[in-house]
């Protein structure tokens, strides 16, 4: 049941105070001994509140001394590039970043302007500096927790390849910055933020670099033949001055529908739970945006650091991340020229089922991973990937000529796709989805949590195909158990289990006492509902209930 406020305009109750969130970042020393105060890397890097002790300056240093030690076990010599979003926490957990890194004779490279960086513009700015396998190796560093609520910080780490470190990594940098926790941060190398800036500071223009190459990655010339009308949505993020550039350099049809940035975020309406959040692909989060559809042709938004992507058309209103990345997919794979044949399109194991079918009539090969976009990294870097998505609104895809644009994630290349769609097919994304469903069904999906204890969740991780012992789901015979993705063979974490029509997944989350059931059917909603009440009956049959 959704928060009887959610969809509304937050109230000054709902506001957090942001001198107090401050205040706890530098005055709150965590407890390394309390797992909920210790560092933990999630799908998308560290996340907390400093007013939890989860969050703090402490976290920031140990965090960044790991990474300065991993990345010297790996060889890489070159400077740190390192961005931040509109966060209140993020300016903060910025310098102290920058303090740890000169005091490791580290150099970083900053934001030109002074401002915010989005994500994807880290990601390309990382690859840029590497092109050409350069001697003196860049990775990255951004501090966001994408779109969590204000009181939230986030930190998380890419490597030379420009997108988010894989599991082994991180797990290294977390061990290790737990081990400076406990140890009192006594090996952690610092300088005051006065001689890291004077000595160990690049700057590089980041917006410039990002918006100056787009046209090697879409056909901004048929958006703007079309004089397609765009209102894009920074949400209060760092993509606000990026959306206002590319607007008045490609001479586009684009309004900032709201330029405003505000840490409290106090211009949002309320999610689903009653909480502010920037996520670009809830109805609540975005009613603001979806209240004036009708004022342009296509509306985009982006969450705070513009990794996730929301697209709002008149007709159809907020689409489902699901169905814009199946109608994305297939315009792509007939509008590029230049890429080979031979790619494959990357999903997660929980994006909808319609993207097979949409690639297998495509003549595609799909390549399903594990939940994250890290999975979708090396595919993508080598261009053997053409495109990654999953079912939470983030994706990236390659350059026309088929060489790696991003490796991670890119809210603002998917909120400019839409309107390349409507402009070079005359139709929404939503109108095509439209008829995709009159060809190959009309899904009914959706996600459903359950509370889990520490021990549920690990053993729900661990479970083996022969967990589960019925052979129907919903009056369907299980065609397939797996625990491992099929297009790398990694382990999914949880299991999925799939029939003609249907499939469910089960998976712990990584940052609660919960698992998580995505299910999807394309027999209607009422047979969802029995897909789902068969999957809980599963699990906990699984889980020993």
């Amino acid at each position: 049941m959704a928060h009887d406020r959610a969809g509304r305009p937050a109230r000054p109750t709902d506001l957090v105070d942001i001198a107090h969130l401050v205040t706890a970042y530098y005055s709150r020393v965590p407890d390394p001994a309390e797992p909920s105060q210790q560092v933990v890397f999630g799908t998308s890097g560290h996340r907390g509140s400093s007013e939890d002790g989860a969050f703090n300056e402490a976290h920031i240093m140990a965090i960044t001394q790991a990474i300065v030690e991993y990345r010297a076990t790996r060889g890489i010599t070159g400077p740190v590039y390192l961005a931040r979003d509109t966060h209140a926490l993020s300016e903060p957990a910025w310098t102290t970043a920058l303090e740890v890194l000169a005091g490791n004779d580290i150099t970083a490279v900053v934001d030109a302007r002074g401002r915010y960086t989005p994500t994807p513009a880290l990601s390309h700015a990382v690859l840029r500096h590497n092109r050409g396998g350069t001697k003196h190796q860049a990775d990255g560093i951004v501090v966001t927790p994408s779109h969590n609520p204000p009181r939230d910080g986030g930190f998380k780490y890419n490597p030379p390849h420009g997108g988010p470190a894989d599991s082994k990594a991180t797990d290294t940098i977390a061990a290790r910055a737990n081990d400076l926790l406990r140890g009192g941060l006594a090996e952690v190398k610092r300088v005051s933020l006065a001689q890291a800036m004077a000595t160990h500071v690049e700057r590089y223009d980041y917006l410039d670099q990002y918006v100056a190459d787009l046209p090697n990655a879409l056909n901004l010339d048929a958006i703007r033949g079309a004089g397609i009308r765009m209102g894009a949505d920074p949400m209060g993020g760092a993509s606000v001055d990026y959306w206002e550039e590319i607007g008045q350099r490609f001479d586009l049809e684009l309004e900032v529908v709201n330029p405003s940035v505000d840490p409290t975020w106090r211009f949002m309406t309320l999610d689903s739970d009653g909480q502010i959040r920037m996520d670009p692909s809830s109805r609540h989060a975005m009613a603001a945006l979806v209240g004036i559809k009708d004022d342009y042709d296509i509306s985009t938004g982006n969450d705070a650091d513009a990794d996730r992507h929301g697209i709002v058309t008149p007709d159809g209103g907020l689409m489902n991340p699901n169905h814009f990345l199946a109608v994305a997919i297939e315009y792509l794979v007939a509008n590029r020229m230049w890429w080979d044949a031979l790619t494959k399109i990357g999903k997660t194991v929980v994006t909808s089922s319609m993207v097979d079918r949409v690639v297998g009539v495509l003549g595609r090969d799909v390549h399903e991973v594990p939940v994250g976009f890290k999975w979708f990294v090396p595919g993508l870097f080598s261009g053997s990937l053409a495109f990654g998505g999953e079912e939470s609104a983030g994706a990236s895809f390659l350059r026309m000529d088929g060489t790696v644009w991003t490796t991670d994630k890119d809210g603002i290349l998917l909120s400019l796709l839409a309107a390349e769609i409507a402009a070079v097919t005359g139709q929404t994304p939503s109108a095509r989805y439209g008829e995709l469903e009159r060809q190959h069904g009309s899904p009914a999906y959706a996600r459903i949590d359950a509370i889990a204890t520490s021990d549920q969740k690990a053993k729900l991780a661990r479970l083996s195909p022969d967990a589960v012992t019925g052979t129907e789901i919903a009056g369907e015979e299980i065609t397939g158990i797996i625990t491992t993705a099929r297009g790398n063979g990694a382990p999914l974490g949880g299991l999925k289990v799939t029939t003609e029509n249907a499939w469910f997944a089960a998976r712990p989350s990584g940052t609660e006492d919960k698992y998580k059931i995505y299910a999807e059917s394309f027999l209607g909603p009422e047979h969802l509902t029995q897909v789902q009440a068969a999957a809980e009956e599963m699990v906990n049959q699984a889980l020993g209930e």
